[in-house]
C-alpha cells in the first residue's frame, strides 16, 4: 500500500503537468484551446486528492471517468498528462466502486 505521501506527491505531479499546459497554451485534439479543460482537470485533481488522501485509495470511478474524458480532449502527443495520471494509478490503491 502507498503511503499517503506517495499518493499526495503523484497528485501534485499530475496538477503541475496540467498546469505546464496550461502555460504552453496546449490546444484541445479539436483545434480549440485545452485551458478550460486542464483547469477544470487541475481542481478535480484538487479535490481527489484531498478525498483520497482522507481514506487512503483512489475513487476507481472518478479515475475511469477522469481518463475517459482526458483521452477524449486531450492529442496523442501530450503523453507526460495521461502519464501523471497513470502514476497516481500506480501509486495508490484504488477503491473498488
Amino acid at each position: 500500500m502507498a503511503s499517503n505521501v506517495e499518493l499526495e506527491s503523484a497528485f501534485d505531479a499530475a496538477m503541475a503537468q496540467a498546469r505546464k499546459c496550461i502555460k504552453r497554451g496546449m490546444m484541445a485534439v479539436g483545434g480549440e484551446s485545452a485551458v478550460p479543460y486542464l483547469e477544470k482537470l487541475e481542481n478535480e485533481l484538487k479535490l481527489e486528492r484531498a478525498k483520497a488522501l482522507e481514506r487512503g485509495a483512489i475513487d476507481r470511478e472518478w479515475f475511469q471517468k477522469t481518463v475517459r474524458s482526458l483521452i477524449e480532449w486531450a492529442p496523442e502527443t501530450e503523453a507526460a498528462l495521461i502519464a501523471a495520471l497513470g502514476r497516481i494509478a500506480r501509486v495508490g490503491p484504488i477503491a473498488p466502486s
